[in-house]
């Protein structure tokens, strides 16, 4: 079993021109389904509400046999609703609440069975409930392989300052990192994306990727650097993509049985070999999820067709 903690929420869609469409979204709920699409167990821990988004995000999950051990709460579910112009410029509105008390209590529960806890996005940033995933990511660092993934949002984290220092807090106990070029550049604007990766890998990471959009992905390892070309597609959105690279990410970590505690040293030992084969299979799923509308990741059977 794979543990995915994070946000879910609601994407609202709204303009003069088309009826209000609302969509299930949340970067590491993306990352649980996209999974779980490629055919590992993968369980999803976040906050939503009792309400009518809370069911439609219920369902969402449970369509993609995703196990959901969180009850809703009495908040409302999150929602990002961005106001299209008629020109289709988006501007963007955010209500937020992300609260996960109790995370290190259940620890036990949450991380039973688990090789692997992946986190990131806004759950890793946005308090209270930051305090409590990095208390839990804590606890767990001695069991299971820690995965992360900044994907930094500054209309909704504003405070650069506040964002790096909580990117380093889990940048310290991860063993896998993927960050995009923007990210980085965002976080760490005196320096370049790759002096920046190799900073996170002198504090303790075994590998960070960078994404770097067409010009594909790059990462560096203990036994040096590699990248890979971004694949052919015909692009209708990037909306999701980063989060279906981190899944297959994740996945061909699995697939490389270099998951759980006890393989940390020879995932620091990952070979170049291996870790080029990884990033061709995640960018093979980026490419085609860019290549439908939505953050729809693919399947298994998919990724077998398509390689």
């Amino acid at each position: 079993m794979l543990t995915v903690i994070g946000e879910t929420l609601i994407d609202e869609v709204v303009s003069d021109t088309a009826p209000m469409s609302a969509h299930v979204g949340g970067s590491p709920m993306n990352v649980a389904v996209g999974l779980a699409r490629l055919g590992h167990p993968a369980q999803f821990v976040g906050r939503y509400g009792d309400d009518e988004y809370g069911r439609m995000i219920r369902k969402h999950l449970r369509d993609n046999s995703v196990p959901f051990p969180v009850e809703p709460d009495g908040a409302p579910t999150s929602v990002a609703t961005a106001r299209l112009d008629p020109a289709g410029g988006a501007s963007y509105d955010f209500q937020l609440v992300w609260d996960l008390p109790g995370l290190v209590a259940r620890k036990d529960t949450l991380l039973d069975g688990a090789t692997l806890l992946h986190t990131g996005s806004i759950a890793t940033m946005l308090t209270p409930g930051a305090a409590d995933v990095l208390a839990l990511v804590t606890a767990a660092h001695p069991l299971v392989t820690v995965t992360y993934d900044p994907n930094c949002r500054p209309t909704i984290i504003d405070d650069v300052e506040h964002a790096r220092a909580q990117a380093g807090k889990f940048v310290a106990l991860a063993d896998v990192i993927k960050a995009s070029d923007e990210d980085l550049q965002w976080l760490y604007p005196d320096r370049t994306p790759e002096e920046s990766a190799r900073a996170w890998l002198d504090a303790g990471a075994a590998v960070v990727v960078v994404t770097r959009g067409s010009q594909g992905p790059w990462a560096i390892c203990r036994t040096g650097e590699v990248s890979v070309p971004a694949p052919s597609a015909s692009v209708v959105d990037t909306v999701g993509a980063g989060d279906s690279f981190m899944a297959a990410l994740v996945g061909a970590l699995v697939d490389n049985e270099l998951d759980g505690a006890h393989r940390r040293e020879e995932l620091r030992r990952i070979s170049l070999g291996q870790l080029t084969g990884m990033l061709q299979y995640a960018a093979r799923a980026a490419a085609i999820t860019v290549s439908r509308a939505g953050a729809n990741p693919p399947s298994r059977d998919e990724m077998t067709r398509q390689a």
